[in-house]
């Protein structure tokens, strides 16, 4: 079948999650504006998260599964998909589903004249802590990288598949991908998108993930931006 978008979902003990998740994006492929697959990755759940995968992965042909052995973190599962994508374009949403399939396609509609099309949460349903961290880790985070970018660590995003392998992915670094693209010359923008609360589940990321994770984080891009190689092919036999 000739797929031309893969979602990859990082899952992380999401069990009271899997039955909506699968509901939600079989809607989703009913509707998107490309035709689409889905690439589960268990990243190393201690729950059941592993068999409601399996089972959802044997009654849809769309979906597809990658499990690890152990946990380690989103950014590992986020490069995880990117490295095992095969379509044109890749994108990502969170198993929580705070943020809605269907919005895809707003994304879409964008990324034949950009290289990465990230969403912005618009009316964000969090706790105020929540909120005010992720606030003030944008701003340092845009400080350091002048992407512009108002929402990096919005949980849906599209990007043309050969920009998204040449990312030098690092624990972490799921927040800089809008700067990972324009260190390879890419256009990027963002588009407002739907967020709702979490409804099942526990949060992953607390205070030091959102603020002083991302600010440490933020001197390990200014020593890959100083190191990183890109070049243009001009010719080749």
């Amino acid at each position: 079948m000739d797929y031309q978008f893969t979602i990859i979902v990082p899952i992380y003990n999401e069990e009271d999650n899997m039955e909506r998740l699968e509901s939600e994006l079989t809607k989703y492929l009913s509707i998107a504006s490309k035709k689409t697959k889905v690439l589960l990755v268990n990243d190393g759940s201690k729950d059941k998260s592993q068999t409601f995968i399996e089972t959802i992965c044997e009654r849809n042909t769309h979906f597809h599964y990658i499990q690890f052995e152990k946990n380690c973190g989103l950014s590992a599962a986020i490069k995880a998909g990117f490295d095992h994508a095969d379509t044109p374009l890749v994108g990502y949403i969170d198993s929580d589903l705070q943020t809605a399939p269907e919005d895809f396609n707003l994304l879409l509609e964008q990324i034949e004249h950009y290289d990465l099309v990230t969403g912005v949460r618009s009316n964000r349903k969090d706790s105020f802590v929540k909120n005010m961290s992720s606030l003030i880790a944008n701003g340092i985070r845009r400080a350091f990288t002048n992407d512009g970018m108002d929402d990096t660590g919005c949980p849906l995003k599209v990007i043309k598949t050969a920009y998204a392998k040449r990312i030098p992915m690092f624990k972490g670094l799921h927040r800089f991908l809008p700067a990972m693209i324009l260190l390879q010359n890419g256009k990027i923008i963002q588009i407002p998108v739907q967020h709702f609360p979490r409804i099942a589940g526990q949060a992953k990321f607390g205070l030091w993930n959102r603020l002083l994770g991302p600010l440490a984080d933020c001197f390990a891009y200014l020593w890959m931006k100083k190191k990183y190689i890109n070049y243009t092919v001009a010719k080749k036999s």
